[in-house]
């Protein structure tokens, strides 16, 4: 198996040793994106409602640099720094994926980077 590491530079770069994305067998595999904006390095001011739409701007840069896009998405993790934000997340979360949406997973985690509320990753096919 060989593996190609994706860099875009219309996304937030790695904050450590990970890669935006690796493409492996046609897959697209994302690292996890939280709402920073390029530009500054800092979380989009706003609920999760803005910093799941800028997660989910991030990842559409880092799968546009792979040669996919969102539409191509089969699974997404979601991580919510409470469930109580669920249907706000969710209202946003669905106007990025065209039907039959991607299969996802939606996980409640004690904390994620940078206090952020929400963190989302995909796996998309080329």
């Amino acid at each position: 198996m060989t593996k190609q590491a994706v860099v875009t530079s219309n996304a937030p770069a790695p904050v450590g040793p990970y890669s935006q994305a690796i493409i492996a067998n046609g897959l697209v595999f994302t690292a996890g994106q939280v709402g920073l904006v390029q530009e500054t390095g800092e979380l989009i001011p706003g609920d999760v409602q803005a910093q799941t739409r800028q997660a989910l701007t991030n990842l559409s840069a880092v799968l546009a640099q792979a040669g996919t896009s969102l539409a191509n998405a089969l699974k997404t993790t979601v991580f919510l720094q409470t469930m109580d934000d669920f249907a706000a997340m969710n209202a946003v979360y669905a106007e990025f994926f065209p039907a039959p949406p991607p299969a996802r997973t939606t996980v409640a985690v004690a904390k994620l980077p940078k206090n952020a509320l929400v963190e989302i990753e995909v796996i998309a096919a080329l």
